[in-house]
């Protein structure tokens, strides 16, 4: 149910006190938007606290998730992101149906109902309507990390055929890191038989800027965690899905499958 009864749209993110991609590649992909759809957005924030990304951290940093989605209904928005995969992705498998559904709950109790998405949900959801069945990935977590993301996704049904492990475990690190050194590691990445490519499985690791050059270099669809969640907010709020330079996910070529 809509309140917001203004013709601007509010996007909601709750997000991880060190993360300062997500509140920038999500505006960016839906303000670009703009340029072919008359809708305007806003974006509001709630804060989880996080530094290190590591389990025990990433655990304490969900049980705040509730605390922010109450804030954010608040303020009336019309979509709500839970904008840290490994957080879902590492706390065991299928977490991100769990999670959505307890914070919609939260939500409505505080007298307001809208969408809530996850970036570990979007992610497998668009690679399912993509009909993926194997897909290579970047993420810039410790191994062990890494192995917990391609076990969660793999119970989707979706093989990971390579994961590359940049083993940053400094959340600010992550967030600093050059989007174009990207296209240096796509060549080091195993993409035999995947029908596409994850170029960052992680909404701190800047990519954006890197995801038309890698799709053209790589000659597959490349989608993100960031690119999967601006899709799945656009359905979510009944909106064509696209955008401009977004790469695979954003593309009007982009019909799902089935």
């Amino acid at each position: 149910m809509m309140i917001n009864d203004s013709s601007t749209l509010r996007i909601g993110q709750i997000v991880p006190s060190s993360n300062v991609t997500m509140e920038t590649e999500v505006p960016k992909i839906l303000l670009d938007r703009q340029s072919i759809y008359p809708e305007q957005f806003t974006f509001h924030s709630a804060r989880m606290r996080m530094k290190k990304v590591t389990k025990e951290e990433l655990q304490a940093m969900d049980r705040q998730s509730v605390e922010c989605a109450h804030s954010l209904a608040d303020a009336r928005v019309d979509v709500i992101s839970y904008a840290c995969l490994v957080a879902i992705m590492s706390a065991g498998n299928g977490y991100h149906r769990e999670s959505e559904q307890k914070l919609s709950k939260e939500v409505a109790a505080q007298g307001h109902e809208c969408p809530v998405v996850t970036s570990a949900g979007a992610l497998i959801e668009v690679l399912q309507e993509m009909n993926c069945r194997r897909v290579s990935m970047i993420t810039p977590y410790m191994q062990p990390l890494t192995n917990l993301v391609s076990s969660y996704v793999e119970s989707e049904g979706i093989e990971v055929g390579h994961a590359i492990a940049l083993q940053v475990e400094d959340n600010l690190v992550v967030g600093a890191r050059d989007p174009m050194a990207l296209l240096d590691d796509i060549e080091r990445l195993d993409v035999e038989g995947s029908d596409a490519v994850v170029l960052s499985a992680c909404v701190q690791m800047p990519s954006l800027a890197a995801v038309e050059q890698a799709q053209d270099r790589l000659g597959l669809p490349v989608v993100t965690a960031a690119t999967c969640t601006a899709r799945v907010l656009l359905e979510r709020l009944g909106l064509d899905p696209v955008s401009v330079g977004a790469g695979f996910a954003l593309s009007p070529d982009f019909r799902p499958v089935g």
